[in-house]
């Protein structure tokens, strides 16, 4: 079968460079081939289902890579406004909560349905359960293979992502494989914007328990990264926003790190000795499993006073000054060793990928293989959590798809 472009994987970044390239020149035949039985299905479990579809600040400072300058102009030009006009183009206008930007259904189907439909009205031939096994290279034209099935094509556009959400998501890295075997260098893959493991003893105590912290990522000493937001306790670690956006830097450092949660930011270390002791001393009666009623979440409260060997059936009037700066240091350093994340199967994105140094940073074309394009996630640029990566995705697919144009 032949064909004026073929579009390799049929998720955010393949089914909007579809849907734009058909939008802009309606002559060119486009097929996108998806090895699973439906398209966009990663992109339906964006943002728990309701699609974290950009962010008002989209700044380099926010994206990560080898070279983070290669992102900058496709984000610079492909924009939000850019992305939204798009969207609201398909049936998709988008909503705010802060900085992130959602479809205003608050749905992460109705973004893939409106892709799908925008892709059939337009012509956009759609071929599933069509996985890509092999590339190869005519005079001047593309043979893609998918199984026993090929397709000849003038151009190519890999939109395939990595590894993150595994293979039932389509995210089995085959075609990174694909391309590192053809040659295209490569930078190490390694999960992101996912959940850590930890030393247990205390997150299964706490199992289920939330609480807003400042997180700290150190090595020995050594601060790697901080964050703030809601700490979600689990049997095997700890998740939530803050946690899942330094979990980048855990398989990138191959010392031991600490998590370090401090759960009382807005006060200083000697005011809040100063509080417990006034505490103490208002509440000498009280038993210590209540000690913490009123201040803190009771559990947490319960296990930080075990942990600095303490009864909880003893009275608050045993708190002396060696107890309370103990309890104290807890409150603002509940230190974590951390042990792994918790997979690529996990994960939100893939650090890591096909090396930028291989294409061009205004076309997304390779620099060796004429007409041959890589957008999204299989490149080595990924963002933090809050919508940076759809983001990437879309830019990148328009940036690419814009070259095509040109070329046609």
């Amino acid at each position: 079968m032949t064909t004026d472009i073929i579009i390799i994987g049929g998720g955010a970044a393949g089914l909007l460079s579809a849907v734009y390239l058909k939008k802009q020149n309606p002559r060119l035949q486009i097929r996108v081939l998806e090895g699973l039985p439906r398209v966009g299905k990663k992109l339906l479990l964006t943002g728990n289902g309701r699609c974290n579809i950009s962010n008002k600040n989209i700044t380099l400072s926010r994206y990560h890579g080898a070279d983070v300058s290669f992102a900058e102009y496709a984000l610079n030009k492909y924009d939000l406004k850019f992305t939204a006009d798009f969207f609201e183009s398909i049936g998709v206008p988008f909503t705010f909560e802060g900085d992130k930007a959602f479809p205003a259904s608050l749905q992460a189907g109705s973004v893939v349905d409106c892709l799908r439909f925008a892709a059939e009205e337009n012509g956009v031939l759609i071929h599933t359960d069509t996985k890509v096994t092999n590339i190869q290279i005519l005079k001047d034209k593309y043979r893609v293979w998918a199984d026993k099935v090929s397709f000849v094509s003038d151009a190519v556009i890999v939109a395939t992502g990595l590894y993150s959400g595994g293979y039932k998501c389509g995210s089995d890295g085959s075609m990174f494989e694909l391309l590192k075997k053809a040659g295209f260098k490569t930078v190490d893959t390694t999960p992101a914007i996912v959940q850590l493991k930890t030393e247990n003893d205390i997150t299964k105590q706490l199992k289920g328990i939330k609480v807003d912290a400042n997180v700290t990522l150190k090595s020995g000493e050594k601060l790697i990264r901080q964050d703030f937001g809601e700490v979600l306790f689990c049997d095997y670690g700890l998740s939530g926003p803050p946690v899942m956006q330094i979990s980048r830097e855990v398989p990138r450092n191959k010392n031991s790190m600490t998590l370090s949660l401090d759960i009382m930011p807005e006060i200083s270390l000697e005011d809040l000795k100063v509080k417990i002791k006034s505490r103490a001393k208002n509440l000498s009666q009280r038993p210590l499993e209540e000690f913490f009623t009123g201040m803190l979440q009771k559990r947490i409260g319960q296990v930080i006073l075990k942990q600095c060997g303490l009864k909880l059936s003893e009275k608050s009037e045993v708190l002396n000054d060696g107890k309370i700066e103990s309890i104290a240091k807890m409150i603002k350093s509940f230190d974590f060793k951390v042990l792994d994340t918790t997979g690529f199967i996990n994960s939100q994105v893939t650090a890591g990928g096909i090396s930028t140094d291989e294409f061009e940073s205004t076309t997304m074309e390779s620099k060796e293989y004429k007409s041959f394009y890589a957008v999204g996630e299989i490149l080595d640029i990924d963002g933090d959590c809050g919508g940076f990566n759809l983001q990437w995705a879309w830019s990148s697919a328009f940036c690419a798809c814009d070259n095509v144009l040109r070329n046609k």
